[in-house]
């Protein structure tokens, strides 16, 4: 699955989520606190105002107040805020705003109680305050309010909401740079990991990583360099063990070499008296004498094998006319009758000759083998490369044979019989081909058949 985020992204917005929250949370809670504050001193100090302003008050002699000692009450208290009203029953001082007086703030002061109440008739707050007024005789029914407005105080909420807002933003400024330097400091060792990774995974078998401190990250360094050591040790041992596989394979082949060339000395004597042998006696003559044979190229093809793995094959190039390297392997071979050759003249490349003898006689080889007739050669080129097509007329090649055409020893039938060759001639050509610097391919022809591709550079660049 495609990673959408990264460590550092992920740990600046964990960094700047967290204190984002935080921020919010106390600059809010701040700034309800001190709203309610506010807001709070402001009730207390109007209610405060209202009653030592009824205290001083001349008490009421004479219930139901006239018009103008409701009007004289409401201008008293607006001497000292901002509006005073007076009412008694259904009248109302004259100046009153009946409009800012709701009817559960005249419950509560009917009740004996000193109420407010906050109400926005239009855009500003207004505070408004209600008592009773003292009677001489009693207990007044005369209720006596006070309103002022609140645009003072929601001026200074709003410069409070503002500081923490600002707050809160540089708060989330701050984390960010400290995210940045946190993500910095955490991810350099997971960077020096996942460099270190890369040199192991490219074969640098020596990478370590520094240990420092003991936290996790220091944990996971040292289980690196164990791993590390551990399978440098495994590669170690496996190289040893293909190094020795290898050497085994180069003396048994250069031991088998000397009887080999005995055997061939008594098979070729064999071959000229097999004329005057029994029937029985010339078939298993000409039968050891082939079977030496097979096991003679077989032989030095293990030999020509463990150039390769060794390192020791290397190239001696000439410049050669590859029309007649080409036809000069054909009949070499005794193949120029069952070939189509189609070789232009003129076609010249720095190559080694024995090695394109090699390749070429390998596939043509592979075709008049396990292919079927007529098998065609054909020579193009160009100023850089030249290519050489091989191409029968057989079954072709299944899909799940051209990856593993190549292989020393694959069969593409386990079942069958074993051929007569060693089982190496194609894998030894691709080994020449990749020694030149070129290329070899198998693929099925669009109207059957095998059909191999050689491909080499004409100025010699292989290694």
């Amino acid at each position: 699955m495609t990673r959408r985020w990264g460590l550092r992204t992920r740990l600046l917005l964990a960094f700047a989520v967290l204190v984002v929250l935080t921020a919010v949370a106390v600059a809010g809670g701040m700034y309800v606190q001190a709203r309610r504050v506010i807001l709070q001193k402001a009730q207390d100090a109007a209610a405060l105002s209202l009653t030592d302003q009824l205290a001083t008050m001349p008490p009421l002699s004479v219930l139901p107040p006239t018009q103008a000692e409701l009007d004289r009450v409401a201008g008293a208290v607006s001497d000292r805020i901002d509006a005073g009203m007076a009412v008694y029953g259904d009248r109302w001082s004259t100046s009153a705003a009946t409009g800012v007086v709701s009817p559960e703030l005249r419950a509560a002061v009917r009740s004996g109680t000193v109420a407010w109440q906050r109400v926005t008739p239009a855009a500003e707050p207004i505070l408004v305050v209600g008592a009773r007024m003292p009677y001489a005789a009693g207990s007044s029914t005369v209720e006596v309010y006070a309103y002022r407005s609140l645009a003072p105080e929601e001026r200074s909420i709003s410069r409070m909401a503002t500081l923490a807002w600002l707050t809160a933003g540089g708060a989330l400024l701050v984390a960010a740079l400290l995210a940045i330097a946190a993500a910095r400091g955490v991810l350099k060792p997971v960077r020096e990991l996942e460099e270190a990774a890369a040199r192991l995974g490219a074969g640098d078998l020596t990478t370590r990583l520094r240990v420092q401190g003991s936290d996790e990250l220091a944990s996971v360094a040292a289980t690196f360099n164990n791993t590390a050591a551990a399978l440098g040790s495994h590669v170690d041992e496996l190289r040893r063990m293909e190094a020795e596989a290898r050497r085994f394979v180069a003396d048994v082949s250069h031991e088998l070499r000397t009887p080999l060339a005995a055997m061939t000395a008594v098979t070729d004597v064999l071959d000229e008296e097999s004329a005057t042998l029994p029937p029985d006696a010339a078939e298993a003559a000409r039968l050891v004498s082939q079977e030496t044979k097979n096991l003679t190229r077989l032989v030095n093809d293990l030999i020509e094998i463990t150039r390769f793995d060794s390192g020791t094959a290397s190239l001696v190039s000439d410049e050669i006319d590859v029309k007649e390297a080409v036809a000069a392997t054909l009949k070499t071979r005794g193949w120029s009758g069952w070939v189509t050759a189609n070789l232009p003249s003129g076609v010249t490349a720095r190559l080694d000759p024995r090695r394109l003898d090699v390749i070429v006689a390998n596939l043509v080889g592979n075709a008049l083998t396990h292919g079927a007739q007529p098998v065609t050669v054909n020579l193009a080129a160009d100023p850089e490369r030249l290519t050489i097509t091989v191409r029968d007329e057989g079954p072709g090649l299944p899909p799940n044979v051209r990856p593993n055409v190549f292989q020393r020893f694959y069969k593409a039938d386990t079942a069958r019989a074993r051929s007569k060759g060693s089982g190496l001639g194609l894998a030894i050509a691709w080994e020449n081909t990749q020694l030149h610097g070129g290329t070899l391919t198998a693929e099925s022809g669009s109207e059957g058949g095998a059909v191999f591709t050689l491909t080499l550079p004409r100025q010699g660049s292989g290694r």
